[in-house]
C-alpha cells in the first residue's frame, strides 16, 4: 500500500481541501439560482476527498471520514427522485419547482426552493459515485 510522508503535501492539502469544500458548499447553495449546483458541488467535494486520499492515504482518510460512500448513491437518488415526484401531488409536471420565503432567527428571511432539495440529492449521488469509483480503482492493485 502506498503511504506518503510528505509534510508539504499534507499541509497544503489541509488548506486546499478546506477551500474546495467551502466552494463546493457555495456552489450547492447558489446552484438553483445560477450555474453550479449539486453536480458541480459533488465533483468539487470528490476532488477534495481525492486530494486527501493522495496526501494522507486511504486508511487515514477512512478514519477521518467514516462514511460508507456507497450508501450515498441510493440516498441521493431517492431524494432527487422524491423531489421530482412530489410535484405530482400538486398536479403539476415532474420536477416542477416551487419556493417560499421563511424567517429564520439570526439569518432573517431566506428563500427555500425545491430545486435546492433536488440539488442535495444530486450532490449526494455524485459524491457517492465518484468516491466509490476512486476507492475501487485505488484498492484494486
Amino acid at each position: 500500500m502506498y503511504k506518503t510522508n510528505d509534510i508539504v503535501l499534507r499541509t497544503t492539502t489541509s488548506l486546499i481541501a478546506f477551500i474546495l469544500l467551502g466552494f463546493a458548499v457555495y456552489l450547492l447553495i447558489a446552484g438553483h439560482n445560477s450555474p453550479g449546483g449539486g453536480f458541480v458541488g459533488g465533483l468539487m467535494t470528490s476532488g477534495a476527498v481525492l486530494l486527501m486520499y493522495m496526501a494522507y492515504g486511504i486508511e487515514a482518510v477512512k478514519k477521518m471520514l467514516p462514511i460508507n460512500f456507497l450508501t450515498l448513491i441510493p440516498i441521493g437518488l431517492a431524494i432527487a427522485l422524491g423531489t421530482g415526484m412530489a410535484s405530482f401531488l400538486f398536479g403539476v409536471p415532474f420536477l416542477t419547482q416551487t419556493f417560499d420565503y421563511f424567517t429564520i432567527p439570526l439569518f432573517g428571511e431566506i428563500e427555500l426552493a425545491t430545486a435546492m432539495i433536488f440539488d442535495i440529492g444530486v450532490y449526494l449521488t455524485v459524491v457517492g459515485v465518484m468516491i466509490t469509483i476512486i476507492l475501487t480503482i485505488a484498492t484494486d492493485q
